[in-house]
């Protein structure tokens, strides 16, 4: 028992990996479709390069989206408005009508004609709501057939036969013209136009409401595929209505519900291929990137950010496949090689678009697109901390989109006249979405605890607290450290090495020496030395002291682990000379062991050129009269003296790049002390 836990202790870190590998598999493919992936891709406008096709089962054909559009926009332009009759109004205008008259008519018109006036009245009045008088002049045509609802029934009448307001005099005047009242015109219209109210109104709610029944009720199919009937036959164009029938065809198997034992089968295809696609992933890091393969958190972080694009995918695909494009996947290889290399981005780009391929539509035209826009990410960004690159990357990154979905639209439609204004309107949302990378990355650091570019530039301000508390305690420090920052910075750019890394480490290397500052001749501005009343294993201890107190203050100002890491590594395991051999002078005994830095050795290419530039640099005060000689063989000579104890031995670089490096320390230093090429006299 004891055993196994001690095993289990040991194994810890690569146990963890096994459940981080298994958790993300099940997360990924629990996202994934839950019906079968159909195994042909659809060719519009090519031939059928597969086998004859027979239905496997029966299925309807789908109507294509146009036949859908054109089908609604006939049913929208050749439905009948409904139109509301209200009862009450007649029936108050006619019970007023008495009252009415007998205002407006004076008494000896009314003595002899009453009954013949309210009885005209009266008729009128019937004709005028035989159909009703309509509130609202709708602007329809007159020999549109319309339907009146009169209580709980409807009955469909021409629109001309509606009474309008502008039409009520005309109609009046004709009525009084037929009438043997002409003489009393003036008093019959003034009683009309007390008594008249419109009684019909435009029923917009009940309209709309039948208007979506019919929407609802349009059917998405035409005529069915019997099973075993042939699809299609090997070398059969794909247009028209094949297309059609194999895209419905494709969208059955897709959705269709699958037996349990079906279903199992297909969980298990899905986990295989997405444990097979992470495995990979895995295999990479633990071959090429061992550093990282080694840390748990960043290990964690890159298999998190597949996840999440996955998911992001997946929630934009079921709310609106269209959309499919504003998703930024681009983000990933960005925040990648914002915080590792441009080789890992990619790598795991391509793993989270091979994902990817099971859960959108035109799989091979969705992959495609999106592995070349991220080559073009890693190509074209270089420096993710300068805004205007991120910018120029964005727009090149959205060019290569339009591109790319242009060519692949000629070439399935034959034509430019299908390229769709909202695919390429995508497109450019997902470009500008990329821009959210700066954020995030802010966001990662916090949450993760690394360290980007954008990060190592707030870090490499002279101005921040940590150096301008170095600068007034340890001047002398302050000025070496800027000095191996320079020539730091200029190794790396030369050997492609990450420069902003190197210059800010450099800057910091030295930060242990404030504790005691006066102990390191830099900062000595007297003859008299500290070291004089010390013992030389004191002095040594001193010395190599600032290490670990240069770790300590970097953890108290929460320095990231890649800046402490130059602290660690830029004396490696070398010894402190001066006072070993001082030791040696007076016992012969002395043990180097006891004047030797703890290390670690240099284990980046970053770490290994700070080594050398650190000691060239320091080394250099001591020249007395440089030439271009001496400074040559001194370069060669610290740096071959590296070499040959080994500090360089867990670092990735190579001795070309050693030999570029000195010859970059070579020129600086030449011309730091101004030498110039002596001419005869």
């Amino acid at each position: 028992m004891k055993k196994f836990v001690n095993n289990l202790y040991k194994n810890q870190a690569l146990f963890y990996k096994v459940f981080l590998f298994a958790l993300t598999a099940v997360l990924i493919v629990y996202l994934l479709p839950r019906g079968g992936n159909f195994k042909y891709e659809i060719p519009k406008g090519k031939p059928w390069q597969y086998e004859n096709l027979y239905a496997p089962f029966d299925f309807a054909i789908l109507k294509s989206e146009e036949e859908i559009q054109d089908e609604r926009q006939q049913i929208i332009n050749n439905h009948t408005p409904y139109f509301q009759f209200n009862q009450e109004i007649p029936n108050q205008v006619k019970s007023e009508v008495p009252e009415v008259v007998t205002e407006v008519f004076p008494d000896s018109i009314l003595k002899n004609r009453e009954i013949q006036i309210i009885g005209f009245v009266n008729e009128t009045l019937e004709g005028v709501y035989e159909y009703g008088l309509l509130q609202d002049n709708n602007r329809l045509e007159d020999n549109q057939l319309v339907y009146l609802r009169k209580g709980n029934e409807a009955f469909e009448i021409s629109y001309k036969n509606i009474l309008k307001q502008d039409q009520v005099r005309d109609f009046l005047n004709s009525e009084i013209e037929e009438s043997n009242l002409s003489e009393v015109e003036n008093e019959l219209l003034e009683v009309f136009f007390n008594l008249i109210e419109p009684n019909v109104s435009f029923d917009s709610e009940f309209t709309q409401k039948e208007l979506q029944s019919k929407l609802d009720n349009i059917s998405y199919t035409r005529g069915n595929i019997e099973q075993g009937s042939r699809v299609i036959a090997r070398g059969e164009v794909v247009e028209g209505n094949k297309y059609n029938i194999l895209r419905s065809l494709k969208n059955e198997y897709e959705s269709q519900v699958w037996s349990e034992s079906n279903y199992k089968w297909i969980i298990v295809g899905y986990s295989v291929l997405v444990a097979l696609a992470l495995l990979m992933l895995l295999l990479f890091i633990r071959k090429y990137r061992q550093e990282i393969f080694e840390n748990n958190v960043k290990v964690t972080f890159i298999f998190f950010n597949i996840l999440f694009m996955v998911l992001l995918t997946t929630l934009v695909v079921n709310f609106n496949i269209d959309y499919v494009y504003v998703v930024p996947l681009c983000i990933l290889p960005l925040t990648l090689k914002a915080f590792f290399d441009a080789r890992l981005g990619m790598f795991t780009h391509v793993i989270t678009v091979l994902l990817l391929g099971f859960i959108v539509p035109n799989s091979y035209e969705y992959m495609f697109l999106q592995i070349i826009a991220g080559i073009v990410t890693i190509l074209t960004v270089s420096e993710l901390y300068k805004r205007a690159n991120l910018f120029i990357s964005v727009g090149q990154i959205t060019l290569v989109y339009i591109i790319s979905y242009f060519a692949f639209t000629v070439i399935q439609e034959g034509n430019i006249a299908d390229v769709e204004g909202e695919v390429l309107l995508t497109f450019l949302l997902g470009g500008l979405a990329t821009l959210f990378v700066q954020p995030l990355i802010y966001i990662y650091e916090k949450i993760f605890g690394m360290v980007s570019d954008m990060s190592l530039l707030e870090l490499s301000d002279t101005n921040s607290k940590l150096l301008k508390e170095l600068s007034e305690k340890a001047p002398g420090t302050f000025h070496h450290s800027l000095n191996v920052a320079n020539l730091a910075e200029a190794a790396a750019n030369e050997i492609n090495a990450n420069a902003m890394l190197v210059r800010v480490g450099a800057l910091y290397h030295d930060i242990g020496k404030m504790k005691n500052p006066t102990y390191f001749s830099e900062n000595q501005t007297s003859a008299v030395n500290s070291h004089d009343e010390l013992a030389p294993k004191e002095s040594a201890q001193i010395i190599t002291d600032h290490v670990i107190n240069g770790i300590e203050i970097a953890k108290k100002h929460n320095l990231p682990d890649r800046v402490i890491d130059f602290i660690r590594t830029h004396h490696g395991t070398t010894t402190v000379y001066f006072f070993y051999m001082k030791e040696k002078e007076q016992n012969d005994n002395a043990v180097a062991d006891d004047f030797r830095y703890p290390g670690p050795i240099p284990f980046s290419k970053e770490t290994a050129i700070l080594m050398m530039c650190d000691s060239v640099e320091a080394a250099s005060k001591s020249l007395k009269e440089p030439t271009a000689g001496v400074i040559d063989n001194f370069v060669e000579k610290i740096i071959d003296k590296q070499m040959k104890e080994e500090q360089f031995l867990n670092a990735n670089i190579t001795f070309k790049e050693i030999q570029v490096v000195k010859k970059i320390l070579k020129r600086k230093l030449k011309n730091i002390f101004h030498l110039r090429v002596e001419y005869p006299e």
